[in-house]
């Protein structure tokens, strides 16, 4: 694996923050802080722990971490304005009450349960040595840039096989930026096919984020823990545990944490295959936006099976948008999508 930063903006944000500092000396913690540009976004490049650090306003957002732990580059943990943690801590950080279901559910990732017969989406290191042939695994190839003073980090990943075999390649840009109390993703995939691949239809996709406690439906933990006050809202009018399987063009899972009302919403493009998406909107915490699982999520009356020829690709676009202090109206996410909608 080459983790390399080749990014002519680079030379420009050092020209004109004058903060930017990449160590590449043997036995040096090799930090690479990319100061802040005019968008307020500062990157941290922690090579030995193998993770991007986040921040917004000068306060820490996220992690993009690609060590290896999850068989995925994730996004964790998600932070608010405010300082609280919206995505579930384990298996990196477990915390009091929560959860250990799902190893695989891990801050905010990408991926797919069916690609060529091989499950991206259940892989992690739980999975037993002898079982393992039946999971593939996305690896970073290269941190193309990072860009501050636009707040954009752009990476390039590989789709392999249990034999480490190249199926697609991913060039993600990450979009980060915040605008009041509310912080912002856009997350832009491109996946391109070293072969024929075929995605079988399968609820277990595509975008999700495993959510911390509070934001998990109440009504889904009957007669346990308390602390539960998450509920799921659709651009359709749908909420609850009725958000599952229904399509829509964004929904949001709306909640309280220590008394502050937090949320996070998934904005789906038009520009998507398989606009609008189905949700797997889980209510013990799953959250997640699946294009291409139609079979399931219709009861056989719709089949996708989406394919990408060798050489082809195709572009997934997503915004999440980690919100506090308000409960974000469906007038003003309906206002958001349009504006996102513009750049599909």
């Amino acid at each position: 694996m080459k983790v390399i930063l080749k990014s002519t903006l680079l030379v420009r944000s050092m020209a004109l923050i004058g903060s930017c500092q990449v160590k590449k000396r043997e036995g040096t913690a090799q930090l690479a802080n990319v100061g802040e540009g005019t968008s307020n976004v500062r990157f941290v490049h922690d090579r030995v722990h193998k993770k991007v650090a986040v921040f917004l306003n000068g306060s820490l957002f996220t992690n993009y971490i690609y060590d290896g732990r999850t068989p995925k580059p994730v996004l964790y943990p998600l932070i608010t304005e405010s300082g609280r943690t919206v995505s579930r801590g384990f298996p990196f950080e477990p915390r009091e009450g929560e959860s250990q279901d799902h190893p695989h559910h891990v801050g905010l990732w990408f991926n797919y349960g069916d690609v060529n017969g091989l499950d991206f989406w259940n892989n992690s290191y739980m999975v037993p040595e002898e079982k393992r042939n039946r999971y593939g695994h996305i690896v970073l190839d290269e941190i193309i840039s990072m860009d501050p003073l636009n707040g954009i980090l752009t990476s390039r990943s590989l789709w392999q096989t249990p034999d480490n075999k190249n199926l697609m390649e991913e060039t993600t840009q990450f979009r980060f930026s915040q605008i009041g109390n509310t912080r912002q993703i856009d997350r832009i995939a491109t996946l391109k096919a070293f072969e024929d691949i075929g995605f079988k239809d399968t609820e277990e996709g595509m975008l999700g984020i495993r959510v911390t406690r509070e934001l998990e439906l109440s009504e889904d933990r009957a007669g346990g823990p308390t602390g539960r006050s998450g509920n799921y809202l659709t651009s359709e009018g749908k909420t609850g545990k009725d958000a599952w399987g229904t399509r829509a063009d964004w929904t949001s899972l709306q909640g309280s944490m220590e008394m502050e009302p937090v949320s996070i919403t998934i904005l789906d493009n038009p520009g998507n295959i398989g606009y609008p998406t189905y949700w797997h909107a889980r209510g013990y915490g799953l959250f997640s936006a699946n294009p291409l699982g139609q079979a399931d999520f219709s009861d056989g009356k719709k089949t996708l099976d989406f394919k990408l020829k060798k050489g082809d690709s195709a572009s997934f676009k997503y915004r999440i948008l980690i919100h506090n202090g308000t409960v974000l109206s469906k007038e003003q996410l309906d206002n958001t999508f349009a504006d996102f909608s513009k750049n599909d």
